[in-house]
């Protein structure tokens, strides 16, 4: 199994979930190989809760870090869960289009995406101006 799923995995038993028991973990892979993981965190209000992918971007860049070249993502139903549209746009705020995007699918399968594809004309900087 890919590491980087193992670890989005390992991480899922630390989420947050009363509401929806719907387990999501992330792990985001640092240009230089460091990894750090994220797990999601319902809020009794939704829109106060936060995504598995949001924390490990989070704790990501409160370590120093702007550049990322993977991330895998895994939900406890093994059912190839993407990051949403939200989460989508925080990584593009860091991440180039071809930040590669790993989706689990159980066993052994993973369905890789790029972010430009999951993404595709993204808001940026650029746009904005």
């Amino acid at each position: 199994m890919n590491e980087l799923i193992a670890a989005a995995r390992d991480v899922q038993d630390r989420a947050h979930v009363p509401y929806s028991d719907y387990r999501v973990g992330a792990a985001l892979e640092t240009a230089d190989g460091e990894v750090f993981v994220g797990c999601n965190l319902e809020n009794a209000n939704f829109s106060n809760s936060l995504h598995a992918e949001e924390v490990a971007v989070a704790e990501a860049v409160k370590n120093g870090h702007r550049e990322f070249s993977r991330l895998a993502v895994s939900s406890g139903r093994r059912d190839g869960v993407t990051p949403c549209g939200m989460c989508r746009q925080t990584l593009a705020e860091f991440c180039d289009d071809d930040l590669v995007v790993l989706c689990d699918e159980g066993e052994s399968e993973v369905t890789e995406y790029t972010l430009g594809e999951l993404l595709p004309n993204t808001i940026s900087q650029d746009t904005l101006e």
